[in-house]
């Protein structure tokens, strides 16, 4: 039976088999990376029904990012339909702000023409995600161990660098949600990046990082989540005694990294003969 990693269900039909993407094979792992337009209006209406939430405003549907081990099948796949999956649809989650109304009148106009499902759902589009996994027997246990960081900065030769967008959207201009993916592959490891970024102006800044790292050699995969949040005039004062560009600095995921406190963390591991 395979394992879903915080995700149920792996029978969906997103990313489309449109297009192969980019790959690289090394020491027994295939990387790929699939870069296609945002979706057009068939396919966001297909995904709106079968998620059960509007979709943000670019949705790259047809983008992944996956790691497999060939000897022993194990994948791991990054893709905006099961990140979106994860967003809470409940309502319960959904931020409590005046713009909520405003975005979706935004939306309406944005989507004109798709048959929405409108009920209650966290809007900014917030997820936990931390990729699809597939294996019949290798599934990622809960561990101490954290990613050497000491290997990853090495000048190691990079073989193959990729960064992939997944969804988006400006929540009615009043900031920004997205999630996006990048890897880069050395001769001995790689490193994968799923960030989720979300600034929402005069409310909360939030960060969701999935880290997936691969040794190739011993075939372990460490994979840590963090999740950072703060609130929107917190960081503000921060960053308004330092010397930097505030609007430009707001904007700046890895350096509102370093300022917003963790919330929550797993660390996992599996290793893969």
């Amino acid at each position: 039976m395979s394992e879903m990693a915080n995700n149920e269900d792996a029978d969906t039909h997103f990313p489309s088999t449109a297009d192969a993407g980019n790959s690289i094979t090394q020491k027994g792992f295939r990387i790929t990376t699939r870069k296609l337009p945002i979706l057009k209006s068939a396919p966001i209406e297909d995904m709106t029904a079968k998620l059960g939430i509007t979709p943000p405003e670019m949705i790259f549907g047809d983008n992944s990012v996956s790691i497999k081990h060939e000897a022993s099948g194990w994948e791991i796949n990054f893709n905006s339909f099961d990140a979106l999956d994860r967003v809470d649809k409940t309502g319960e989650a959904m931020l409590k702000v005046a713009y909520s109304k405003e975005w979706q009148k935004n939306r309406e106009k944005v989507h004109e023409g798709i048959k929405e499902v409108v009920k209650p759902f966290d809007w900014s589009y917030t997820s936990d995600y931390r990729g699809t996994t597939r294996s019949d027997k290798h599934i990622f246990q809960s561990t101490t161990d954290s990613i050497p960081l000491s290997l990853l900065k090495r000048q190691d030769p990079i073989l193959f660098f990729d960064e992939v967008m997944l969804y988006e959207d400006e929540l009615a201009d009043n900031g920004i949600a997205m999630l996006s993916c990048k890897i880069r592959v050395m001769p001995a490891r790689l490193l994968l990046l799923c960030r989720f970024f979300l600034r929402l102006d005069d409310v909360v800044f939030r960060i969701r990082d999935t880290r997936v790292y691969v040794e190739f050699e011993t075939g372990e995969v460490i994979r840590e989540y963090v999740a950072k949040e703060e609130k929107f005039d917190s960081v503000k004062k921060r960053l308004a005694i330092t010397r930097d560009d505030v609007p430009e600095m707001m904007r700046d995921a890895n350096k509102l990294s370093e300022l917003l406190p963790v919330v929550d963390k797993i660390n996992e591991r599996v290793i893969l003969r």
